[in-house]
């Protein structure tokens, strides 16, 4: 009897970290993928290479499939404005969001969704390696790559759960069918979509409320806006099982004797001694959600082994197995990530682009390298963000030696009214920072910023704009140089 033919799918914006890591997971679950995308190289090419997925460098809408299933598309886009998109609705193809079609893979399993407006990334990195460590029979979807599952997003040891990073912009975790919930922070962010705190609160709110009776929320107790959310929800939800993490908090995930020296990130939590190479103590507070989340699912879903022993000796060894998988945490892509060195001077690179994060992010680097200068070179993203958070990012720069400041990434949901400029953020830190530069187009700084940097230096680019290249050519700058 033959098969029946594969589901094809084709997936609009491809390259997308969370889109390719998509396509990996339908790919492995025999689906037809294929999709389109900017002819801009990204690491995604690589993976979507090696999954033998076509790739149509072009958004025109002939170039949409004559033998097509189902379209997914990024949330970036828009059905009305997009050409593929428009073809597909008119030839009746169902479409989905990428949020849309996590969330419908959700529904097919045990699922968490880790969401917050800070940590969530880092997070379901370790929940991964941590599952990837237990040999745990399921899936982790992340967004950004992790250097523990070979440069990619996605762990797939199985069907049986689904750990996926979820994100609050738009409300689009609502889509996601959540058994058990990670929450790392609550405060106000997007305000281009939210009106403020109580509006982001309110989001959380309800996604929390998607949660079966019985369902666990893992959350960090040292943060006041994840705290309220999990007051507010559990006042009307009392079967919900809570599970608290951090300094604050009582019971087998509480954070104590945090020490930061050079190099190394060493706590306890509850009674496990624990290490890390990665910097910032906000980094102990996602590891500690990690295990959590990682004791949730081994108990739910056993890995199989060949212990015959006491009971006693496999637990001390899973034991053993996450601290020896959070000791190689390596990071992620974007996340305090080392681009290379030249000339004495170390490059990284982060993707913190709230104040909240900045200054965490700073103050974990700075405690991790403490003879080096610190120079952090900052594109802010969105001017709804920069102008309702300036002071806070006047004063989030604490750590740094030297700041350097550009143009605010503009964001394609919003357009400059002339309300705010990097100008402006550069005059408000001036008032808070002793040695701040300006340039409008990082491409400017090339030059001023090669004689400036010093052996001994660190370099750090940071935010969510394309201020992430600078630091490359610089460090091709100095090792050009070298030579």
């Amino acid at each position: 009897m033959s098969q029946p033919a594969a589901e094809r799918v084709f997936m609009v914006g491809i390259k997308g970290t969370g889109m390719t890591a998509l396509a990996e997971v339908l790919c492995r679950r025999g689906v037809a993928v294929s999709g389109s995308d900017v002819p801009e190289r990204f690491y995604t090419d690589d993976i979507l290479s090696e999954l033998s997925v076509s790739v149509i460098e072009d958004f025109s809408a002939e170039w949409l499939p004559e033998q097509v299933d189902r379209v997914i598309h990024s949330a970036a886009y828009r059905v009305e404005a997009h050409p593929q998109l428009q073809r597909a609705r008119e030839r009746g193809i169902p479409i989905a969001t990428y949020p849309e079609a996590l969330g419908a893979l959700s529904a097919d399993c045990y699922s968490v969704g880790v969401a917050g407006v800070h940590g969530k990334t880092t997070t379901s990195a370790m929940i991964g390696v941590l599952v990837q460590a237990l040999g745990l029979p399921g899936s982790v979807i992340v967004g950004s790559a992790v250097a523990g599952f070979g440069g990619r997003s996605t762990l797939a040891q199985g069907e049986r759960f689904l750990v996926a990073e979820t994100c609050e912009y738009q409300r689009h975790f609502l889509a996601f069918h959540p058994d058990a919930v990670v929450l790392t922070s609550v405060e106000p962010d997007h305000l281009d979509y939210y009106r403020d705190l109580a509006d982001v609160e309110s989001a959380f709110c309800d996604y929390l409320k998607r949660l079966p009776n019985g369902g666990t929320v893992i959350y960090c107790a040292d943060d006041s806006g994840a705290g309220e959310v999990v007051r507010r929800v559990a006042a009307d939800r009392p079967d919900l099982q809570l599970c608290p993490y951090g300094e604050s908090a009582a019971g087998r995930y509480r954070l104590h004797d945090c020490r930061e020296s050079p190099g190394l990130l060493a706590f306890q939590v509850g009674e496990r001694s624990l290490r890390l190479r990665v910097p910032g103590r906000h980094n102990a507070l996602n590891a500690a959600a990690a295990i959590a989340a990682a004791d949730l699912l081994a108990e739910r879903f056993p890995a199989q082994s060949s212990t015959t022993g006491p009971k006693t000796t496999a637990a001390a060894s899973a034991a053993a197995g996450l601290a020896e998988a959070l000791s190689a945490f390596a990071g992620t892509r974007r996340r305090a990530e080392i681009v290379g060195e030249a000339g004495g001077v170390l490059f990284m690179d982060d993707y913190a682009h709230h104040p909240t994060a900045i200054r965490t992010t700073l103050s974990g680097i700075r405690a991790f390298y403490p003879d080096r200068r610190l120079i952090c070179d900052f594109m802010s993203h969105t001017y709804s963000r920069t102008a309702a958070l300036l002071d806070d990012f006047a004063s989030a720069f604490g750590d740094a030696d030297i700041v350097v400041l550009h143009r605010i990434y503009a964001s394609a949901r919003e357009q400059f009214d002339g309300e705010i400029s990097g100008g402006d953020l550069a005059a408000a830190m001036r008032r808070k920072h002793g040695d701040v530069r300006y340039y409008d187009d990082p491409d400017e700084s090339v030059a001023p910023l090669t004689q400036m940097l010093q052996p001994g230096d660190l370099f750090l680019t940071m935010g969510a704009g394309d201020n992430w290249r600078l630091g490359r050519k610089l460090l091709a700058v100095l090792e050009e140089s070298a030579r």
